[in-house]
């Protein structure tokens, strides 16, 4: 592309958008597209714009193009259940959810991507929540062209799509509810309505729930039942260390598997995943009723998708995984969790 004065660009193909700002009417848009040939008339417009010089388009130039950049892209980068913009607009690209899940992406890729300098991909954080329809990711490169043999390097790191999302599968959960206390009508129980309220929005039905003493008989017992009813089973109470505290010992002696135990996360410390099978069968410590933001709203979406949760992934919580005051009246859209 060449440069030329806005007074000697009539008739000449505009080479790139060019955007207004207006702080006082709120606005931020494109003025003028790409291809835009200038007339008489948008000389004043582009001098108000503070453009005394733009780019246009000169046959020969071998550079690509931000625009063409950004479609050659998108669709590598788009995969399952992620769609992206047809058009670039300001040489980027949005890609958005398609539907409700969790989204993923792999850090260690978009990071390849971004030591390229030239290029840039910017997304919300792994495994974060999404409704249908919401902002996950944005690509654009940082001038207006740039040496092919740059994105060549960017589309051979999407063999395989950098953005996902994946949909929830869970609809169905059983609650146990452990606790001699709340057995014995001493105490009303919190944890049912609490995990009502949590799993609604989700699309989960609670189609299972009982009260148990702390008996560990009982509660393993349940546990069996609960697998075999619901596609996931969530057991409260008793999982701190106070000697009558069974829970989790009963679930292991149900066949329910830990890979560890307990969370690097506060609140929410003693929120344990467990598996028997395929489901997720979780102690739910009594920090969940207190508390909107715990470890337990933390990976609860990435239990009703379906995406394992290793002992690396659990590990790794401890970075971000200490709420900070005020974080429930923003959650998920703060620091906890995000580390």
């Amino acid at each position: 592309m060449r440069k030329v004065k806005v007074e000697n660009a009539l008739g000449l193909p505009l080479g790139h958008d060019i955007t207004e700002i207006n702080t006082e009417r709120k606005i931020k848009r494109v003025a003028f597209r790409r291809g835009h040939v200038i007339l008489a008339e948008d000389i004043s417009r582009l001098l108000d714009l503070g453009k005394k010089a733009i780019f246009v388009v000169e046959q020969g130039d071998t550079d690509i193009h931000e625009d063409d950049a950004a479609l050659k892209v998108a669709p590598l980068a788009a995969g399952g259940n992620v769609e992206h913009d047809a058009e670039p607009r300001e040489g980027k690209i949005n890609f958005r959810a398609a539907v409700d899940g969790v989204f993923q992406v792999d850090p260690e890729r978009l990071y390849q991507i971004n030591r390229l300098s030239i290029p840039t991909m910017v997304t919300i954080p792994n495994n974060f929540p999404v409704k249908a329809g919401q902002l996950v990711a944005g690509f654009r490169i940082v001038p207006l062209t740039c040496d092919p043999a740059i994105i060549d390097d960017v589309v051979a790191g999407l063999s395989t799509p950098l953005l996902t999302v994946e949909p929830y599968c869970v609809k169905t959960a059983a609650v146990l509810v452990t606790g001699s206390e709340v057995y014995e009508g001493r105490i009303k129980d919190g944890f049912l309505p609490r995990l009502k309220k949590t799993l609604d929005p989700f699309g989960v039905k609670i189609i299972h729930s009982i009260i148990l003493p702390d008996d560990r008989e009982l509660i393993s017992a349940e546990v069996k039942k609960a697998v075999d009813q619901c596609d996931i089973v969530f057991v409260t109470g008793g999982t701190s260390v106070d000697p009558d505290d069974v829970t989790v010992q009963a679930m292991e002696e149900a066949g329910v598997h830990f890979e560890v135990r307990g969370m690097p996360m506060q609140p929410g410390n003693n929120f344990t995943i467990g598996t028997y099978g395929k489901i997720s069968v979780c102690a739910v410590p009594a920090a969940t009723i207190f508390n909107r933001a715990t470890a337990l709203d933390v990976l609860l979406p990435r239990l009703l998708a379906g995406i394992p949760i290793s002992a690396e992934d659990i590990h790794r919580l401890g970075h971000g995984g200490l709420a900070q005051p005020g974080a429930e009246e923003h959650f998920p859209d703060c620091t906890f969790g995000i580390g």
